[in-house]
């Protein structure tokens, strides 16, 4: 089922991920549960062990102190060094018991957040991948996943520890003399309490800093991109002034930064010393008023010591705390929003068996107040080859868009074989429809993967055949890896004609029934062009095919004609009839200049 909760939309496939951060950071650790309790366990017998040290120092003072002379000093100081041994070992144990769950448990963690991340950022519309970059959302899943991680670590071994180190050493002293326990408690909250609004307070320093150092890192990154640029214009020395410009903000904002940090350590060091000197004295003045011994003083002062080197990075831990909450916060806020579309609730897979398409008075727009399509209606028959062309923005791209269910009509329908394919699943629609792209995009995998994404299981015959009829196999035999050459990101290895024949070989070997071609030969030079159009045409067959096309020669063959314009469809026939109506398609075709549509009317 899909989630529909107080406007929540949520595509069934997707993980039901809380779309708010402390909701989100549990249910990554649901299935970890058992393992952060046995990691709690573990570091608060860390922890006891640690602070309990003093205690047993206090057993061998008082031992020394009621020493006397000439005694065993086994017999004397065996319960307390015995106690000082388990305390260590204990703590030894803990700790490495602690750490070895957290080999097994943290890169577990942080996989199975990037899982949940990466299969609800699947099921996001196209609109919402045009809307963002590809870079920044893949950084962002990592960012977060690794901010789940720290978050997490954070609780479990820099503040849950600490709480127990608080907690004991303040019951120890209570044990030892009210009036210690009670200072000493009063410290540890005024201390906590001020780190934690200290941290908030800078908070804004650091992360104004952080995204300074992103601007700077930026801006490096976009000069380096075109130094090309840079050297052809002789911009050397201007983009090195640049660049000063933006690392002396960097530089300021860092000063500011660290600036407050001094401010927050002047605190800390102060309060230590108030720690320190004022739990010696008050332990000092008990001791001599005979209310506490000479163990009683000694585990105050360790106690004290202790406390400090756990509280002195306090405002750091909260500061870092709050940094790694943010990330969470910001990954939550990216990518876990409402899918816009999603399958219903009772979809059933697209059964294609002849390829008719029907538009039934479909209405849409990218935005409510600017229509697209008003009660457009138009039938592709099963087998037909049309073509659409007409100026930039006249509703061609929108028309195929809407056919793909990249996005939904605001009403009316969009039938194949008498289905609404809003009633259809989104993967058995896209099983039955093929596009090939004006800009095909590839995998930087080797290029026999990048064209067995046609269909996974297809033999090497079948995939030397689509490349044979992509025109592809003589550039494929000429590479020295041949078909496991790496095709680099986006296959930016390749040509663009290259890249144009390997999509199109994808295509050929997935063989869906239907089959979109967006201006699929525009980047081929006119004799591959022609030799691949023939092979199209052979291998289309029965297929119903739709034809985008900014070159009117590449579809002047085809069955049909839709001329678009302002999105209505102002002409539909083949090539002939439409250039005997000497009509809107006549102005196209005359218009041509070196075969291309100019992207508006003149």
């Amino acid at each position: 089922m899909h989630a529909k909760n107080a406007g929540f939309q949520r595509a069934a496939a997707a993980p039901a991920l809380p779309p708010h951060t402390v909701g989100f950071i549990l249910y990554c650790l649901r299935q970890f549960r058992g393992m952060i309790l046995l990691m709690m366990v573990m570091e608060a017998g860390q922890a006891a062990g640690g602070i309990l040290v003093p205690y047993a120092i206090k057993g061998l003072m008082d031992s020394v102190a009621a020493q006397p002379a000439g005694a065993n000093l086994w017999d004397t100081f065996e319960q307390p060094l015995l106690l000082l041994v388990g305390l260590n070992v204990a703590e030894i144990l803990f700790s490495r018991a602690s750490g070895a769950l957290l080999v097994i448990t943290g890169p577990r963690l942080r996989q199975r957040s990037s899982q949940l991340l990466y299969a609800y950022l699947q099921q996001h519309s196209p609109r919402y991948f045009a809307d963002h970059f590809a870079g920044g959302l893949a950084h962002r899943i990592s960012e977060t996943a690794m901010s789940v991680n720290h978050t997490t670590w954070s609780v479990l071994f820099d503040f849950w520890p600490i709480t127990i180190t608080f907690t004991v050493s303040i019951a120890l002293l209570f044990q030892a003399h009210s009036g210690l326990g009670g200072f000493v408690a009063v410290w540890v909250l005024f201390y906590v309490l001020s780190s934690y609004w200290l941290a908030t307070r800078c908070q804004p320093y650091a992360q104004n800093y952080a995204a300074v150092r992103s601007q700077v890192n930026g801006k490096i990154v976009d000069t380096v991109t075109n130094m090309l640029n840079v050297k052809l214009f002789a911009r050397l020395a201007y983009e090195r002034e640049y660049l000063e410009g933006v690392l002396e903000e960097e530089l300021r904002e860092g000063r500011r930064t660290f600036w407050y940090m001094e401010r927050v350590r002047w605190f800390q060091f102060i309060a230590a010393a108030t720690l320190k000197i004022g739990t010696i004295v008050y332990a000092l003045r008990l001791w001599n008023d005979g209310e506490i011994g000479v163990g009683d003083f000694a585990m105050s002062t360790g106690l004290a010591l202790l406390i400090i080197g756990d509280a002195r990075n306090l405002t750091r831990r909260f500061l870092e705390f709050f940094e790694y909450v943010g990330n969470v916060a910001n990954g939550v806020e990216i990518i876990v929003k409402p899918h816009e579309i999603i399958d219903r609730p009772d979809a059933q897979p697209l059964q294609v068996s002849a390829g008719r398409i029907e538009f039934r008075k479909v209405c849409f727009g990218y935005r409510a107040d600017r229509p697209v399509f008003e009660n457009l209606s138009v039938t592709i028959e099963p087998g037909q080859r049309v073509g659409l062309v007409g100026f930039s923005g006249s509703g061609k791209s929108t028309f195929v868009s809407l056919i793909l269910r990249n996005y939904e009509p605001l009403s009316g329908q969009i039938l194949i074989d008498g289905q609404d394919i809003l009633q259809t699943t989104q993967d058995s629609l896209h099983r039955q429809v093929s596009l090939i792209p004006q800009e095909p995009s590839l995998f930087h995998r080797s290029l026999r993967e990048n064209i067995a994404y046609g269909r996974l299981r297809a033999s090497d015959e079948d995939i030397l055949e689509a490349t044979r009829l992509a025109h592809a196999d003589a550039f494929i035999a000429d590479m020295p890896d041949g078909y496991d050459a790496m095709v680099g990101e986006r296959g930016v290895k390749l040509s663009g004609g290259q890249r144009q024949r390997i999509a199109i070989a994808r295509v050929l070997l997935k063989d869906a029934p239907i089959l979109i071609l967006d201006e699929a030969t525009s980047s081929l030079d006119s004799l591959t062009e022609k030799t691949i159009q023939e092979n199209l045409d052979r291998v289309m067959g029965v297929k119903t095919v739709i034809a985008v096309a900014h070159r009117l020669s590449t579809i002047a063959h085809l069955d049909r004609i839709l001329v678009f314009d302002k999105g209505r469809i102002v002409e539909d026939g083949n090539h002939d009839a439409l250039l005997a109506q000497k009509g809107f398609y006549f102005r196209l075709w005359s218009m041509q200049a070196g075969g291309f549509l100019p992207d508006r009317q003149i």
